[in-house]
């Protein structure tokens, strides 16, 4: 099959680029995809290559993608915990949180990181689906006095058993006493920087995000020159170590037709909460749920890349009952991992499905998640 030529897309300013996109064409990005409006770097290296590099050193990932919403104003606080049902009263100023955006029906609409950078100001980095226009909506209605922006932030992410040094290279000892989800507003030789103990890897890393993207190349290069003796690299996420470590991709995994409390993320929902999902996620949760997502182990070949199409999966008598949404080869693992949505009565670890894959059919077994350091010791560390 003829690969095709990407130069036939139609591109057009509306799709933007980030201010990292000058500096990153110097190392060969080798694709892109479209991702919140902008262009995102998907790979610079083969998919396993650019995995081992990133378990056994250090890499560099232009993630300005994350367009960050600003909520502040007098009633930041309130407002942006109407957006979530995780309390957020326990979140400190110079503190990040994991969150859900619900829905008024309780759906899934985003899952960024959440920093609180003052008492009623909050930046939530945004996977690709438009949550600042759900906001303003929910802002018209709610007879609040807040602000919303998206605010010109842009952040790269170090990741990597080696990131440690580079950062530390960077900005002196000081910053590795940053904790796990905590953050510190910094600068580098006049770039103004927020840097964050945060990544998308499960792996040891930082967020570095740029507040002047006038400094994008300046900045790339400065962190490139920092980790050249440590093997430095840029890459793409990594899809494999992602799906190792449990980290689901909104879009993929999950969308706004999925709850909580079937991703088993009820430890994000306080219903004590005035968040707009309370009352929905309250029926949710007694009525109990029918579907879940669960990890699953796939036999045969190793497969030779991420899935490009949500695969249907099924039961020994032919019967569909849901689909794949992530699936990739585990080259530490030596097996086929994924996560699939299957009725609860099919959750049950041991479970046999069948699914039909890009590269024929495959035999499924439910498995435990995350598929690799299940209690999340590596990043913390």
């Amino acid at each position: 099959m003829t690969e095709f030529d990407m130069s036939l897309v139609q591109c057009g300013a509306r799709i933007r680029r980030s201010p990292f996109y000058e500096a990153e064409q110097r190392y060969g990005p080798k694709g892109y995809t479209v991702y919140n409006h902008m262009l995102f770097p998907i790979r610079y290296d083969e998919l396993e290559a650019e995995y081992w590099h990133l378990l056994e050193h250090v890499t560099l990932w232009d993630v300005a993608v994350e367009r960050c919403l600003e909520v502040s104003g007098p009633d930041g606080f309130r407002f942006t915990q109407l957006l979530t049902p995780r309390n957020l009263a326990d979140c400190a100023v110079g503190q990040a949180k994991y969150v859900l955006v619900t829905a008024p029906d309780g759906g899934i609409l985003n899952d960024p990181v959440l920093t609180r950078m003052d008492e009623n100001r909050f930046w939530l980095a945004l996977a690709s689906s438009d949550v600042l226009l759900y906001a303003k909506g929910l802002a018209a209605y709610a007879g609040m006095d807040v602000e919303l922006r998206e605010v010109d932030v842009s952040p790269v992410q170090i990741q990597g058993p080696k990131s440690r040094d580079v950062v530390r290279d960077l900005f002196g000892d000081e910053m590795l006493a940053l904790k796990y989800y905590f953050f510190t507003e910094t600068e580098l030789d006049g770039i103004p920087l927020v840097v964050t103990r945060t990544g998308w890897t499960s792996e040891v890393g930082y967020e570095i995000y740029l507040c002047d993207s006038a400094y994008g190349t300046a900045l790339w290069e400065k962190i490139m020159a920092a980790g050249e003796p440590y093997g430095i690299k840029p890459t793409g996420p990594s899809d494999i170590r992602r799906i190792e470590g449990g980290i689901f991709n909104w879009g993929a995994d999950m969308t706004y037709e999925n709850n909580p409390f079937e991703l088993g993320l009820g430890r994000l929902v306080d219903l004590d909460v005035d968040c707009i999902a309370r009352d929905a996620l309250r029926r949710i949760k007694d009525a109990g749920v029918s579907r879940k997502i669960v990890g699953v182990e796939l036999d045969g070949d190793p497969f030779p890349t991420l899935n490009f199409v949500k695969w249907p999966v099924a039961v020994d008598d032919g019967e569909r009952v849901g689909t794949v949404t992530s699936a990739v080869h585990s080259p530490r693992l030596e097996k086929n991992i994924g996560y699939a949505w299957v009725p609860l009565a099919l959750s049950e670890l041991g479970t046999k499905l069948e699914v039909d894959s890009e590269w024929g059919p495959r035999r499924a077994t439910v498995a435990p998640m995350p598929f690799w350091d299940p209690e999340k010791r590596i990043p913390v560390a």
